[in-house]
């Protein structure tokens, strides 16, 4: 075959391969049970109800946060094979199931104060958008264990960076405290899930 007829040929069967490389990559994301947990949450959370006071604001966000962080837990007990994966599965469904009580506890008998706060929510939002694109870029690899690690290294992030602006703009005891245990303990979390990732690739 001609030298130049040869080229073009194979450019567009690298384009071809390549393209069908990245749908297969966008397809197991879409079709991920993590990632369905994880856009239902954010669906949840865009369409719950805001009141500009950031300790009430954190604490509803922050419950749903959890219940999806609990729901991917119970699917990679379901779906994973690694006993190390599993175990920390189960802690987090113990720790965020207890930490829901207690923001639940909070709402319950809290009312939005003023002055209200807006940025704090568009900073919340901002937070959770960036850990949505972070995980969309994630190359999931349709192994249960490694997957969940992978984006419970994303969920846990949102949550840091979440809880360290209710550091910023909380006024009540209660959230604040909770917020400094979520970034203690999931920053500490974020390090296990990454070392298991490292030696498990």
């Amino acid at each position: 075959m001609n030298r130049l007829v040869r080229l073009p040929l194979l450019f567009l069967l690298f384009l071809g391969l390549a393209f069908t490389a990245c749908k297969k990559d966008h397809d197991m994301a879409h079709d991920s049970p993590y990632m369905k947990i994880m856009n239902d949450m954010m669906t949840r959370m865009d369409a719950q109800v805001k009141t500009q006071d950031p300790d009430h604001d954190f604490a509803t966000q922050m419950v749903l946060h959890h219940d999806a962080a609990i729901q991917m837990a119970q699917e990679e007990l379901r779906t994973g094979s690694n006993q190390e994966m599993k175990t920390m599965a189960q802690d987090i469904i113990t720790q965020q199931q207890a930490e829901i009580a207690q923001f639940n506890a909070f709402t319950s008998g809290h009312q939005p104060r003023q002055p209200l706060v807006p940025q704090f929510n568009a900073i919340q939002k901002a937070n959770m958008d960036r850990m949505m694109a972070t995980s969309d870029g994630r190359t999931l690899t349709a192994r249960p264990d490694y997957d969940f690690a992978q984006l419970m290294v994303d969920h846990h992030q949102a949550a840091i960076d979440n809880s360290e602006a209710l550091l910023q703009y909380g006024r009540e005891t209660t959230t604040r405290t909770l917020a400094q245990a979520i970034i203690t303990d999931q920053r500490r979390e974020i390090a296990m899930l990454q070392d298991w990732l490292t030696r498990n690739r």
